[in-house]
């Protein structure tokens, strides 16, 4: 579905800042544009965390209070938890059957994450073939666009090649070309007269215009199954049927929310602020910060672009601030325990009201469960639906 986003997170502990400025302020634009479908990847945290003793139960109960508190809304987003639509299992399943090894040993997540977390087994089958579990999880519901960061694309790219694959071997239908031309007869004598000159023009001409109005066509057309819909659209590139669209990436911004310690925010790495960090422990975090270190005494003049609290400026001071900070710390008119206050007061600002929701929603539990309950359901509902096409082009339908 071209209209529709699919993203999710592993709840793998307390979402932070960065999560925070980097995932979700996108996912509240992305909830009133698209049909957005966001889900907790509890399977996924298993893939580096398998040997973790991890309270996987408080862990995605908690991340789901807090995307609410950030503003995703479960009436015009569909959240749900990965574990409660096996269905994920059996596309992964299936799809590992065609997916040749190289495709996984290439993604290049694979070696550079063994790379960075060496205190950790990763040779498991489960973290070779995580990409192609995130492959499952957005073919399984027909994703058109997932958001990702540059870093993830290469994820994408495979599962574009995977639905390509799967369409290759599984479209193919014995009568393929007897059931697409039952299909025009349906359109109606004006469409179906339409869709074969558009055909025609795409196939002997390569029209891409034409292409694009097929499309657009099928797309609108009411009187056939989504079934024929897929098989008409594979007739006119002159392909099977298409059973799995390949999605597209929805390349976001970097996130600029830096660590304490001036590199990204991660919970690898140490240097976060929680969303639940209360107002002194922000204080303390943010004055235990390292500067420029060539300011040792308050006479000594300093760089901004040399400090990590800079970076944080860039992201709560409004432009008279910055112009202030920078003024001070080059000519050494103030010291850096009184630059950090604005950045101070900029963080609890924004996590005040956030963390006054939180406490709302987690004095209801049975609320967030029946939350949880109600988009598993209806993620369920869509997931099934393609596995009954998945089961059908493969014949496991007796």
């Amino acid at each position: 579905m071209e209209n529709r986003v699919l993203s999710g997170m592993r709840p793998t502990g307390q979402l932070h800042l960065g999560h925070y400025h980097g995932v979700l302020k996108n996912w509240l634009v992305l909830q009133n544009e698209y049909d957005s479908y966001f889900f907790v990847a509890d399977w996924h945290a298993f893939t580096t965390h398998y040997s973790d003793k991890i309270d996987l139960e408080s862990n995605v109960t908690e991340m789901v209070v807090d995307w609410l508190a950030a503003g995703i809304n479960p009436n015009t987003s569909t959240i749900f938890v990965q574990s409660k639509v096996p269905e994920h299992a059996e596309l992964h399943l299936l799809l590992s059957m065609i997916t040749p090894l190289p495709w996984l040993e290439r993604v290049p997540s694979y070696k550079d994450q063994q790379e960075k977390l060496k205190t950790k087994d990763l040779g498991t089958y489960g973290f070779l073939g995580y990409p192609l579990l995130q492959s499952a999880d957005i073919l399984i519901y027909k994703a058109g666009l997932v958001p990702v960061g540059e870093d993830q694309v290469a994820h994408i790219e495979l599962t574009r090649e995977v639905a390509r694959r799967f369409n290759y071997v599984y479209g193919r239908e014995a009568d393929f070309e007897e059931k697409a031309e039952i299909a025009i007869t349906k359109m109606g004598k004006k469409q179906a007269k339409s869709y074969r000159t558009l055909r025609k023009a795409y196939q002997e001409t390569g029209d891409d215009e034409a292409l694009i109005r097929a499309q657009a066509m099928l797309k609108e057309q009411q009187n056939i199954t989504l079934g024929d819909r897929e098989r008409l659209l594979g007739y006119i590139e002159g392909v099977g049927r298409i059973i799995l669209p390949e999605p597209e990436s929805l390349l976001t911004k970097a996130s600029k929310m830096p660590g304490l310690d001036g590199q990204k925010m991660s919970k690898s790495y140490g240097n976060t602020i929680s969303l639940r960090d209360s107002a002194d422990e922000i204080e303390v975090k943010i004055k235990r910060m390292p500067t420029d270190p060539a300011r040792v005494k308050l006479t000594d003049a300093g760089d901004p672009e040399k400090c990590p609290v800079w970076q944080l400026h860039k992201v709560y001071s409004d432009e008279q601030t910055c112009d202030w900070v920078k003024d001070g710390c080059v000519h050494a008119k103030m010291g850096c325990i009184e630059c950090k206050q604005p950045v101070i007061e900029g963080v609890q600002a924004e996590l005040l009201p956030m963390q006054e929701r939180i406490a709302k929603y987690q004095a209801d539990p049975s609320y967030i469960k029946q939350i949880i309950h109600d988009g598993s359901q209806r993620a369920r509902n869509v997931a099934k639906e393609t596995m009954t096409e998945v089961r059908e082009a493969m014949g496991i339908i007796y």
